[in-house]
């Protein structure tokens, strides 16, 4: 008798989504209908922390601020993030997603060090690519990735809904490059294509492997894999965010770098662009 070969997404067992009021403006968040739609999709439980930036406390930048003020800032602003938990409860029980939501009010680093606790006890985690140049949630990203040890989708604005017809691997030969693909198997073998990318430049380290020689490996594994060498252009950033457009994908997969010693979170320049500005949903894993 045959075994029973699982859906590709069966691995993915349980969702975070994790979201951070900073601002009464707020624009609503791309990453709770995208990881809502993710966790349908495998079947997963979804958690979805809706956090609060607290501004009273130990915050020792508001200085001589009104802090009765501050007070009800702070009060509209948890009440923002206990509206966004209760809408996404609401979504996910009308989809038939088994969710748990959690609304915690925090100061600044707190946010982001629970996020990275909680992710570790998720198979990956959907955060928002936030749309300022250096934000909250962008420090979620990097906090969730270096300090989880599981893999992070950041999704950009206007992705609402999970989609990985077509997928491009960004490969440069390193270890970080392997291990995101490996993380993003699940998704890899349940594309209709997959694509991957090595753009023309010197590789990091001597015994980088060839996106040739990786291909292979992917196709034992199931998946519909190319390979593209591509010539370096104006820069690999923009190499390879033209390339996803012509490829129409729905899903990027690349490894993340700590690059400095000095700053404890910092990306390396190809994943730091992306941050700034994707054309689709990034699979990032370090």
């Amino acid at each position: 008798m045959l075994k029973e070969i699982s859906p590709p997404l069966a691995n993915i067992r349980d969702v975070l989504v994790g979201t951070a009021v900073e601002d009464e403006r707020e624009d609503g968040s791309s990453a709770i209908g995208y990881g809502l739609t993710l966790a349908k999709a495998a079947g997963a439980h979804l958690t979805v922390q809706s956090a609060s930036w607290r501004l009273s406390g130990d915050d020792a930048w508001l200085g001589d601020f009104d802090y009765e003020g501050v007070a009800v800032i702070d009060r509209r602003l948890d009440a923002l993030a206990r509206s966004i938990a209760d809408r996404s409860a609401g979504d996910a029980a009308q989809a038939g997603v088994v969710c748990t939501t959690e609304a915690p009010s925090l100061p600044y680093p707190d946010i982001v060090s629970r996020l990275a606790g909680r992710a570790r006890l998720h198979d990956l985690t959907v955060l928002d690519i936030g749309p300022r140049t250096y934000d909250l949630d962008r420090e979620m990203i990097e906090k969730a990735l270096f300090h989880s040890g599981r893999p992070v989708i950041a999704v950009p604005p206007g992705h609402d809904a999970f989609a990985a017809r077509r997928i491009i691997v960004a490969w440069d030969g390193s270890a970080q490059a392997a291990r995101a693909a490996n993380d993003a198997l699940p998704f890899l073998r349940a594309a209709e294509a997959v694509e991957i990318v090595s753009i023309g430049d010197e590789p990091e380290t001597d015994d980088a492997v060839p996106g040739a020689e990786f291909a292979p490996h992917l196709a034992r594994h199931g998946v519909s894999v190319s390979v593209n060498d591509l010539p370096r252009g104006e820069s690999i950033a923009a190499t390879l965010r033209t390339q996803a457009g012509l490829f129409r994908a729905d899903m990027i997969v690349m490894g993340a770098y700590r690059h400095s010693p000095v700053r404890e979170f910092f990306f390396g320049g190809v994943t730091r662009s992306f941050l700034r500005g994707s054309p689709a949903p990034l699979f990032l894993a370090h």
